[in-house]
């Protein structure tokens, strides 16, 4: 038993030997500047941040919108509302509708408690591919604790007045449980705008100025942007005089069926006429 003892202890004084040494390693006081960091030199500093810039005019010369080999023009589509038969579950239902244009799909807001009149009034711009002249739309229910609910659907024919440059407000008929077309309806507004011709973005060359190791402002050399298509602008007095004119129509929806009405008042007054019935 005490050579059992004293085993143990002599382990404990070896343990606690190997503890005390650890600690010694241990750097106290104040940590050196360099700790834990990289060094590296202004030249490197300067080839990063010209990096940067290539990046970022590149992005800027391009523009927002990427280039589609094949797309023809872009939609503008609106979501008004929606009149549905009937309202599925038990609670009122939370509609959202869903645009699919070639493979290009986006969708608007929730409406919560919408039932069985949702009201979104929600602008989707969308890509037109060659070759595409419909579009599908799809209404759900969206639901907290299972699968989504898919409660209505149709497919557009893209009206031949709106691929030549008019703006087309329509009631539109749904399918679903009900039966075909009777589901309901969905006003829409929508508008085209051909694609501009595609201009390859302009060249550009950076050059970098390090002076002694030390970086110096980036010099930056492009060709002039491409040109850009005008858009209408509405001005703020002739907003603010529509806005009164329809209260419950978003701003937005009102700049995007002035520019669907290619900046003509009474054109955009009477689509949001019929957009208010």
């Amino acid at each position: 038993m005490n050579v059992l003892l004293n085993l143990n202890k002599a382990m404990a004084s070896a343990l606690s030997e190997k503890v005390k040494e650890k600690r010694n390693r241990v750097l106290l006081g104040t940590l050196p500047h360099d700790f834990l960091r990289i060094n590296v030199s202004a030249q490197q500093q300067q080839e990063a941040a010209d990096r940067q810039a290539a990046i970022a005019l590149h992005q800027h010369y391009l523009g927002a919108q990427p280039y589609v080999p094949n797309a023809v023009g872009r939609l503008s589509i609106t979501v008004v509302q929606a009149k549905l038969a009937k309202n599925y579950g038990m609670t009122r239902m939370d509609p959202y509708a869903r645009i699919r244009v070639g493979h290009y799909i986006s969708e608007t807001p929730t409406d919560s408690n919408g039932g069985k009149n949702p009201r979104w009034n929600k602008v989707i711009h969308s890509l037109l591919p060659h070759g595409i002249n419909t579009m599908a739309l799809e209404i759900y229910d969206e639901r907290s604790f299972t699968v989504d609910e898919l409660i209505a659907w149709t497919q557009i024919t893209i009206p031949q007045q709106v691929l030549a440059g008019d703006a087309h407000e329509d009631w539109y008929p749904l399918t679903g449980k009900q039966g075909e077309g009777v589901e309901g309806m969905i006003n829409l507004v929508i508008s085209y705008s051909p694609a501009a011709p595609y201009m390859p973005p302009q060249p550009v060359m950076i050059v970098p100025r390090v002076d002694g190791g030390h970086p110096k402002p980036l010099k930056v050399f492009t060709g002039p942007p491409a040109n850009q298509p005008t858009i209408p602008v509405l001005s703020e007095s002739e907003l603010k005089q529509i806005e009164e004119m329809f209260p419950n129509i978003d701003k937005e929806v009102i700049k995007t069926v002035f520019e669907a009405n290619r900046g003509n008042k009474d054109g955009t007054i009477n689509s949001l006429l019929q957009m208010a019935e």
